[in-house]
């Protein structure tokens, strides 16, 4: 069974066409572009559209109206493949969240700090034992020099380099928001740090401007939330325990 996958985020609409675990084919939308989904499963006849939702209703509303399936929102709950989740209220943990976790759990059993570095940049703690125990979201790298050069008087959107010590305005700022990035994803990794097989997983479009920065266990993974949907969609089609649980 082919499923259609879809990540719908603040900045773009990523989407995968998975069949019994297979990755058949994958890209990404502008906002803007969002009618022209249904041209992506030409040829493959979904059975499901199964997917996460950042953007708002609008974009829910757009995606559903260019898809010939009703898409199905993932809502997280208490358990879902092999992760636990502790946050306070379950439900109130983002989609993409919960998704990032499921797939980096189902990538790379063991200690995790799993970071998402897009428009936010969410940092979650996830045991050994698979238990999500809580993390942090903050402004993404971009969306802190945004700021600055909203907020400020005399600063400048700064398109500089990330150096040690920088001697410029505009490297100071982009080494600054990126150093801000690393200084908390590394205060977090404490947490795990002592654990045998304790690793950082990276995913985002800031990823490779933050990863050089890190020194810590590192692997970088691409469309975490992509990977667990398709964890989802496989478990629901093997019948897994979880699978009348997962879904809003």
């Amino acid at each position: 069974m082919t499923h259609l996958l879809i990540d719908a985020g603040n900045t773009r609409v990523k989407w995968a066409l998975v069949r019994h675990g297979e990755w058949l084919d994958h890209g990404a939308l502008e906002h803007h572009r969002i009618a022209t989904l249904a041209q992506v499963t030409a040829g493959h006849a979904p059975v499901g559209v199964l997917g996460t939702n950042v953007a708002g209703a609008h974009v829910a509303e757009a995606i559903a109206a260019a898809l010939p399936l009703a898409p199905r929102w993932l809502t997280p709950r208490e358990r879902c493949c092999g992760v636990i989740n502790r946050y306070d209220d379950p439900a109130q943990l983002g989609a993409d969240r919960w998704a990032a976790l499921i797939g980096a759990r189902a990538a790379c059993p063991g200690p995790l700090l799993v970071v998402g570095a897009g428009t936010a940049t969410t940092v979650d703690v996830l045991s050994a034992e698979g238990e999500f125990l809580g993390g942090l979201i903050l402004p993404g790298e971009a969306l802190m020099r945004r700021s600055l050069a909203r907020d400020t008087a005399g600063l400048p959107l700064a398109e500089g380099d990330p150096v040690d010590c920088p001697r410029n305005t505009r490297d100071a700022i982009v080494t600054g928001c990126l150093q801000a990035q690393a200084g908390a994803i590394e205060r977090m990794f404490r947490h795990i740090g002592e654990q045998p097989g304790a690793l950082c997983v990276l995913a985002g479009g800031a990823a490779e401007r933050i990863a050089p920065l890190l020194a810590l266990p590192l692997r970088r993974i691409d469309d975490l939330v992509l990977r667990g949907l398709a964890r989802i969609a496989a478990d629901e089609a093997a019948g897994g325990a979880d699978d009348k649980r997962i879904l809003g």
